[in-house]
């Protein structure tokens, strides 16, 4: 089983490129868990729902994992959480970040927020490229430091969908991903 994660800022394209790569290649796909929690509460999430928040998303990870499906396609993961949990609160449950560098992902795929356009659909809150630009900093950050293997994805719609199916069909013919220790 290959796990591929897509992560970086909202509204760049995650929750499409992970139908676009299931369409393309079949497997599981893992949607995001923290939108379901919302749905489900109907208010905005405050500091003490992120542990339960980044709960949710490892259950749905395991359920996804339990089965075995040659290709995992994870719309998110832990990382989308702490970061979330740092900008919004300005602080991370300390639990979080050893569960995430624990875990193992074959391939990130990070999203580039310039190049599409930021829409919103009720639960997104940074309209703002600037800040978009700060997350992906961010997670290309934690990609570097902890040496996971990524391909960051960026153009329009079509160049991501290209990029994208290109990176996951190296992964699944078994080449290996370049580590993220630049960009």
């Amino acid at each position: 089983m290959k796990t591929l994660v897509l992560c970086g800022p909202e509204s760049s394209g995650k929750s499409w490129l992970s139908g676009e790569i299931q369409a393309h290649f079949g497997g599981v796909v893992v949607g995001e868990y923290v939108r379901h929690f919302i749905e489900r509460e109907q208010r905005d999430t405050c500091y003490e729902d992120i542990s339960a928040i980044a709960e949710g998303q490892l259950q749905w990870e395991d359920q996804g994992r339990l089965q075995a499906p040659p290709l995992l396609i994870l719309d998110t993961h832990l990382l989308s959480n702490i970061l979330w949990s740092r900008t919004l609160f300005g602080d991370c449950p300390a639990w979080m970040e050893p569960a995430l560098a624990a875990r193992h992902y074959d391939l990130h795929l990070l999203l580039h927020p310039e190049g599409v356009t930021w829409v919103g659909d009720g639960q997104r809150c940074q309209p703002d490229l600037a800040q978009r630009q700060a997350f992906f900093d961010d997670s290309l950050g934690w990609l570097q430091s902890h040496q996971r293997p990524m391909q960051v994805i960026e153009g329009d719609w079509s160049q991501r969908s290209a990029a994208a199916l290109a990176a996951v069909a190296r992964l699944l013919n078994g080449q290996l991903p370049a580590l993220a220790t630049e960009c």
